[in-house]
């Protein structure tokens, strides 16, 4: 980020534009939204202009910028159309101590102006640092579809209540009342009775959050999925928008974790198999003592939580503790890691199951089934295999295994830098040591990916041919 979004206080300041022509009305038609006082300079101007000063929304002086015009100026904009006088201009606006906007200059001006959706006194600005003017208006216009136009009378009606909500205690129970009535019981005023509804709204509404008894913690064990931000469940996206505690893995990405809500405590567990990491009775520790305190608690897993989480012995700490929970699922990373390889987990004709194994549990490598996973047309999916990969070639291999049989390797499933290595049973290890995977890696035993699938049936046609 290059540029840093902030909201200025401008109400009552001096902005200064230098420009007569349609650029200047351009950035006008969002600096008039404003309580600023405008001074527009411009030799020849528009007759929209001339209008917009008759009416006392800007002052208009019919010349050419001079040294000491923008003095106190906040801001101060460049849209003469002209490279030139843009420079000369900007050069007595920066003497003068203003910031300098230059129109379609990126490189020389000192901030950018985003595309706004204004809903007074709510206002979303949509920024590209200057990438991409034709997506941020379409976000904008999507934005200005969902948020609609009474939003902002809402919102100025509850800032002038915002005194009296203060007797509310910081915390759960104010954002509580607050969404309350932005939500639910402010819209219904106001479509049920009109403006006047409004604060009476506000009055009961403050009553009722006054006089309901102290919420209880509770606990969501919730699936962050693979990697993809875009691949988290809605009801997941609802959990971290409202979590006081968010307690994360490792293996959680950023971006996901840039979902929770800013004011939340984030704590990282740390988990990482043959690793250093948070022991897991401190995690449940963690997510009870908190839960107790009233908070709401999200402990976040990458994946699905019910799929080598360790879930029960968390469920079981909050049912110790007489603290209420629920699972929300997420995309375990072998839905992903396969969609990734363009292939199915099962198919008619090559298999009718297929297992999902850890690589390694509390007391090492795991010890599976290995005689029956060596048999022709099985698959499976590996976790956390890959420091047991040599183990897991060397019992498969002992079993009977066909050492031709295809392996794919999935690191980082999902996500921006997902890597694939199609190999074979016997070549397994050395495969992944060269490779160098420090990702995350899924192991699949039975499948190789479309393409190479593809690629080795022709060969054999082509040898039989």
């Amino acid at each position: 980020m290059d540029h840093f979004p902030v909201f200025m206080a401008v109400a009552g300041r001096r902005i200064v534009l230098s420009g007569g022509g349609e650029a200047a009305l351009a950035k006008l038609r969002l600096i008039l939204k404003t309580r600023a006082h405008v001074t527009v300079f411009a030799e020849k101007a528009h007759p929209d202009l001339h209008r917009l000063a008759a009416e006392g929304k800007l002052k208009l002086v019919s010349r050419a910028m001079e040294p000491g015009d923008a003095m106190c100026a906040v801001l101060f904009y460049a849209a003469n159309e002209d490279a030139d006088e843009d420079a000369r201009v900007a050069e007595l606006a920066h003497r003068d101590g203003a910031r300098v906007n230059i129109v379609d200059n990126l490189a020389d001006s000192q901030f950018i102006t985003p595309a706004i959706v204004d809903r007074d006194p709510v206002v979303v600005a949509i920024g590209t640092e200057g990438a991409a003017p034709v997506l941020a208006r379409r976000i904008k216009a999507d934005l200005e579809e969902r948020l609609p136009a009474s939003l902002g009378l809402l919102a100025r009606i509850g800032k002038g209540f915002r005194a009296a909500a203060d007797v509310l205690p910081m915390g759960r129970k104010r954002r509580d009342f607050w969404s309350a009535f932005y939500f639910d019981r402010g819209p219904k005023a106001l479509e049920t009775g009109g403006e006047e509804a409004i604060r009476p709204t506000l009055d009961r509404l403050l009553d009722d959050t006054l006089a309901a008894k102290h919420r209880a913690g509770h606990v969501d064990l919730v699936g962050a999925g693979p990697g993809d931000p875009d691949l988290l469940t809605l009801k997941a996206r609802k959990a971290l928008d409202t979590a006081d505690v968010v307690i994360f893995d490792r293996l959680v990405t950023p971006e996901i974790l840039e979902l929770a809500r800013r004011e939340a405590l984030m704590i990282d567990a740390g988990k990482e198999g043959f690793g250093s990491s948070m022991p897991q009775d401190e995690i449940d520790a963690l997510i009870v003592e908190h839960a107790r305190s009233g908070a709401q608690v999200v402990r976040l897993k990458s994946g699905d939580p019910t799929v080598f989480g360790r879930l029960d012995e968390e469920i079981e700490a909050c049912e110790a503790a007489g603290v209420s929970w629920r699972i929300i699922p997420g995309i375990t990373a072998a839905s992903a890691a396969v969609a990734g390889m363009g292939q199915s987990l099962t198919k008619r004709g090559r298999n009718s199951s297929v297992r999902y194994l850890t690589g390694h549990d509390t007391r090492g490598f795991a010890d599976h089934d290995w005689r029956a996973l060596a048999r022709p047309g099985e698959v499976a999916a590996i976790y956390m295999g890959k420091r047991a990969a040599r183990f897991i070639q060397g019992r498969l291999l002992m079993h009977g295994a066909d050492p031709a049989t295809p392996v794919t390797v999935i690191e980082n499933a999902s996500r921006a830098d997902q890597r694939t290595l199609a190999t074979t049973l016997s070549q397994l290890e050395p495969t992944l040591t060269e490779a160098g995977l420090t990702g995350p890696a899924l192991t699949f035993i039975g499948l190789a990916p479309r393409a190479a699938q593809a690629a080795a049936h022709d060969i054999t046609a082509q040898e039989f041919a």
